[in-house]
């Protein structure tokens, strides 16, 4: 990975130095600190020096990464499950950074909510993906990132824009994980942008506990069919699940899992849930909000289920649940962790929109569906 920064408002510090309380920078690590677009890579200090005094207005960060052959989905582009992963990166990167310049507690930013997030174009293997994150907002004890995400072809040199969305991080202790630690804030350039971002705050807040008091405690079954007893376009026929264990290369620093690994795994089971229903090649139109309810320990298995929801004629509805088990700790019992809803679209050979088998749905599915 390749770390850049921008002067659009400020320069943002890979790592910075000068500052007692953190470890000292590795002596080429400098030659990523540029400004944009400009390729100069002398005077490091003088812009680490400006960054650092900086650093609290409008903090931003790039990640650019190349596209290799295991970023790919079964048809060749790049999964979207892995730009939903670079995404979340990005964000607790910079997220963890900002909650780490004030004295204090340690600690990492633990992702708590995705909203809607689109996508706008696809991404191929060989292409350069950009990926910048910034804080437009914090309160006492969350932090907004707003990502977006540009695919750039070098051996043409176009760049399209493939993905937006806005993320919320809440920092968690090193030392204690049930310790939230308060947010620095950050600087506005207007009494408008500040209103606007607390405006957004209460109204994920609120859906955030909706979501939870309607199914983030209450395991709803999703039962595994037989698939040669069901009928085609049912929900139940189509209806999917994977199991996972979350092993150390899952998880963040204090033990729990990266919301970017239990993002790429519920694409991974809505994209199949999706196929199995309409028998096409199938991409990633969107993703509604994601909710984080509960963390996820390390040793947790987590049971990944999805069931479609809803069709158009050229649109799939599918909602995914993932439910963690402790190992170790099992009197804890089973938990619902994250819920979702994704829109995939169904594509024809030459990857134009293709119309979408209706779902038939029986009357115990629409009770079930309103409870």
């Amino acid at each position: 990975m390749i770390f850049t920064t921008s002067f659009t408002t400020v320069l943002e510090v890979v790592y910075p130095i000068d500052l007692p309380s953190k470890p000292a920078a590795p002596p080429d690590s400098v030659h990523f600190i540029t400004t944009r677009g400009s390729g100069v890579k002398d005077e490091p200090r003088r812009k680490l020096k400006m960054s650092i005094s900086n650093a609290q207005a409008t903090p931003s960060i790039q990640i650019c990464r190349i596209m290799r052959p295991d970023d790919a989905n079964i048809v060749g582009n790049v999964h979207g499950g892995t730009i939903l992963k670079m995404i979340e990166e990005a964000g607790c990167i910079i997220g963890t950074r900002h909650c780490n310049t004030q004295t204090g507690d340690r600690c990492v930013a633990a992702l708590a909510r995705v909203e809607r997030t689109d996508f706008l174009h696809p991404m191929f293997i060989g292409e350069v993906a950009h990926v910048s994150a910034e804080i437009t907002y914090t309160s006492k004890h969350s932090v907004e990132v707003q990502v977006n995400v540009l695919s750039e072809n070098i051996v043409t040199g176009a760049k399209k824009l493939t993905n937006k969305a806005t993320l919320w991080y809440v920092p968690f202790s090193l030392q204690n994980v049930a310790k939230i630690v308060e947010v620095p804030p950050i600087e506005y350039s207007s009494p408008e942008q500040e209103e606007a971002g607390k405006k957004r705050y209460e109204a994920q807040k609120l859906e955030r506990l909706e979501t939870k008091e309607r199914n983030g405690e209450i395991i709803m079954s999703v039962s595994l069919p037989d698939r040669q007893t069901k009928e085609p376009y049912t929900v139940a026929f189509s209806q999917s699940s994977l199991i996972h264990l979350i092993g150390p290369s899952d998880c963040t620093l204090h033990g729990f899992v990266h919301g970017g690994v239990t993002m790429k795994l519920m694409d991974e089971v809505a994209g199949i849930v999706a196929a199995r229903h309409c028998k096409t090649n199938i991409v990633t139109a969107s993703v509604d909000a994601i909710n984080f309810h509960r963390k996820i320990k390390k040793g947790c298995v987590i049971t990944i289920s999805g069931r479609m929801t809803f069709t158009s004629n050229k649109s799939m509805e599918i909602e995914v649940f993932v439910d963690a088990d402790p190992l170790v700790e099992a009197e804890k019992g089973k938990y619902r962790a994250v819920t979702a809803f994704f829109t995939y679209i169904s594509l024809d050979k030459d990857n134009k929109p293709h119309p979408v088998p209706p779902l038939k749905v029986s009357n115990a599915e629409l009770v079930c569906s309103v409870i």
